[in-house]
Order: structure tokens, then sequence, then C-alpha cells
């Protein structure tokens, strides 16, 4: 395929990295942004690890971002990356696209082509026109510390997930029934499922960027949503939106500090590419937990901040709640937002504010009513997003409310196993 082809996708083959020599199933551990607030998981992966190579010693899990020697957990990541590279831990797939094949907790097998894109045509800013975009609105104050953690790093492990609005499913699910050099087949530790991976031809890349090159044609997503004047989406940031915003921001640096922007290996980011339409992918809603509040308060702030909001189901936006040993459910009539997360997230961004208290983002209700009953916190409970509202709503008003939904549950997130190196 020429390159100008390539180019207009925002997306390559990469030279990717697979781990060698090493038991893959304690190699490839859960992305960093998982069990946020469940030190207890990372604590079973550690015991799982032992002393083997792993990825473990390669990320941060985000929940340790706070720690007072985070700096060292750095230097020490940093090192350890030297250290594999040195010692040649990887095997090198040079210009490279694997077709993934990812046997989730549930036993449904989620389909997705390994690539890289390039950051040139990516953008997080709401109401944004490019190629690739986020979602979801961006937590500023996230990104610098992931930027931490990133500029100095030698490889990058992805946990980014692309998603394309393939609803006649042309793209990915066609090399299914084709022949490829297989990579691996292992299963994932802590319930991650079963994952196995093959290397794709020139041939079939090929075909992959015809398809992907016809969802985008002039005309296409204009008819197809109703949208004419719409710039063209083509990739969907579902997962690992922070990251790659991370990973745009040390691309940017990089590119101010020299001449030869163009050939910089930070120009470009690994990521799965997945369809929205893909028969295991489902929408989970994101849930909210607010840590060391009074919340008896929070609930009469909740109610003077919109004064028709009402105990018990009704019309609007429902969202249910647990403390303690208090549930129930509040409805706010006649809501500005679209969205009931963006009706929740709007209040509990000015209480916050106003009184303290920190939220966390969780995945699973059963997780978020534990956590909301501990003393001091409170549990929200949301609704999950319609998934065929994605790339309309994106288009149509930018980005959604940070953290409205997850594919899947945690254990089914990307684990880190494939790499790429991002310094020279």
């Amino acid at each position: 395929m020429e390159r100008h082809v390539w180019e207009h996708l925002g997306l390559r083959g990469a030279d990717i990295l697979l781990p060698k020599g090493c038991d893959l199933c304690k190699w490839a551990v859960v992305a960093c942004d998982q069990f946020t607030s469940q030190p207890a998981y990372w604590r079973q992966a550690e015991e799982i690890v032992g002393d083997a190579p792993s990825a473990l010693r390669l990320m941060l899990p985000e929940g340790e971002l706070g720690a007072a020697d985070v700096e060292g957990r750095i230097q020490r990541i940093n090192a350890a990356m030297e250290d594999y590279l040195r010692r040649e831990q990887f095997a090198l797939h040079p210009d490279a696209m694997f077709y993934i094949e990812r046997t989730q907790s549930d036993g449904l097998i989620r389909r997705g082509v390994l690539a890289a894109i390039d950051l040139e045509r990516y953008d997080f800013t709401p109401g944004s026109g490019a190629l690739i975009r986020a979602t979801e609105g961006t937590v500023m104050e996230r990104i610098p510390p992931r930027v931490h953690v990133r500029e100095n790093a030698p490889l990058e492990l992805p946990h980014v997930m692309l998603l394309i609005a393939d609803g006649e499913r042309r793209c990915i699910e066609p090399l299914t029934a084709e022949r490829m050099e297989p990579l691996y087949d292992f299963k994932l530790m802590l319930g991650g499922g079963r994952l196995r991976g093959w290397r794709m031809t020139g041939e079939q890349q090929e075909r992959f960027a015809a398809a992907l090159s016809a969802l985008i044609a002039p005309g296409v997503m204009g008819e197809k949503y109703g949208l004419p004047d719409a710039a063209p989406l083509l990739f969907a940031v579902g997962d690992g939106n922070h990251s790659l915003a991370a990973a745009k921001a040390c691309y940017e640096r990089q590119k101010r500090e020299t001449a030869d922007w163009q050939s910089l290996p930070s120009r470009y980011a690994l990521a799965e590419i997945v369809n929205l339409h893909d028969r295991s992918l489902r929408f989970e809603a994101i849930h909210r937990v607010v840590f060391d509040v009074d919340p008896a308060h929070l609930l009469y702030s909740l109610h003077r901040f919109y004064p028709e909001c009402h105990e018990g189901e009704g019309t609007g936006h429902l969202f249910s709640y647990a403390w303690a040993r208090k549930t129930g459910v509040m409805t706010v009539p006649r809501p500005a937002m679209q969205l009931s997360v963006g009706t929740l997230q709007t209040f509990l961004d000015d209480y916050t504010s106003r009184y303290g208290g920190r939220v966390d983002y969780i995945h699973g209700a059963a997780a978020t009513k534990e956590l909301g009953r501990q003393p001091g916190n409170i549990g929200f409970c949301l609704d999950a997003l319609e998934k065929d509202q994605l790339f309309k709503t994106v288009m149509a008003d930018g980005v959604l409310p940070r953290k409205t939904f997850s594919m899947g549950r945690a254990e089914d997130k990307r684990y880190y196993l494939e790499a790429r190196r991002i310094r020279s």
C-alpha cells in the first residue's frame, strides 16, 4: 500500500516488540488505570509475578501516582525498561500489524488490530475535527502525572483501544478466516480470559486499509449520521484517553525541540483498533464514589443544586446511591444535560470544589456500593450509554462528559503485552 494511503488514515505498521523466553501469563498485566481503589488486586498481581520478567515492572498503577516514593518508582520503571532491552528480553517484529483475539471473562471473543496511529491526526480538544478524537472530556490535571511516567521512558506499552464504526463488519472481522503467522496464545492472570495474536501479511494490511478508507469516503458519514457538514471521524478513543493525551503532550514537547520532528518515534503510539459493532463489545457504565465527605450533606446539597431533584424514580435523569446502610434513587427532572452522567458530574464537580472530597471512577456496581458504604464515602451508580449514540454524539456535540462509559469489565481491559521504542 502506498505511503500516502496510510497517512490519509493516520495509521501505519510499527516495529512491535514481544517478550521472549518468559512466562507470558506472568508477563501480561492489566492496564494501569484499572482497580485504582482496590490495592488488593495489585498485591495479588505482585504475588503471581514474583521475580519473573513482567510488564508489572514497566508500568505504574494509577492508584499509586500519589505515593510518596512515586519519583523513585518511575526511575525504577525506566531502569527496568533499559535492563530488559539490554538483556534482549524482546523479539522485534518490524513494520508489523497484529490481529488479536481476546477471549473475555464472559467467554465472548473480541477482535482487534494492533497498529501505530499518527498523533498528528489525533486531538482531544472538545469539538475537534481530527480524524482520531477523544470521546469524552479530558481531565487536564490527570495528564501531567502520565506525562511524567512517559517522558523519559524508552518504551511504551499500549492499553489504548480505538473504535471504528463498521456496521457491515468489513474491516476486522474478515481476518478471522485468514491464515497468518501465529505469535502467542495464553491465559491471562486474575480472570482476564485468554489472548491470541497473529502477524498480518502485507496483503492483509492493504485490504484492512482499503476497508478503513471506505468508512470515511466522501459523503459516507454525513449520510450515515445525518450530519453533512461534520468532519469525518475514523477512530474514536474507547479506552486510554488520558494515556493517549499524555503521549500527544510528550510528542509535542519533543517536536518543539527538533527540526526533524517527522521522524520522531514519539510521533506515533501503539493502539488496538476494535469495531464498535463487535458482538462482544458491551458498554458499561462508569460509576462514581465520592471519598472523604459527609454523605448526608452531599445529598442535601444535591437537592439545593437541582431544586426539582427528588427521592425515588421519576421522569428525567436517574442515579442510585449507597452510603453506610442507606440506599436510594435520585431523579433530576427536566435536565439540561443530554446524559445522566453529565447531570451528576456537573454537581459533583461543583460540590468538591466547594467542600472538598475526592471522586473516583469505578467499574462495577458491586464495587461501587461496597466502597460507597465505607465511612465518609458515598457511591453513585449510573446507566450505561447506548453505543449506537457514540459516533453521532461526538461528531455533533464534541465530547461526552468525562468517564461516561467503559467497554466491558475491568478484567477485560487491554493487558500490557506488546511494546515499542519511543526514544531513539
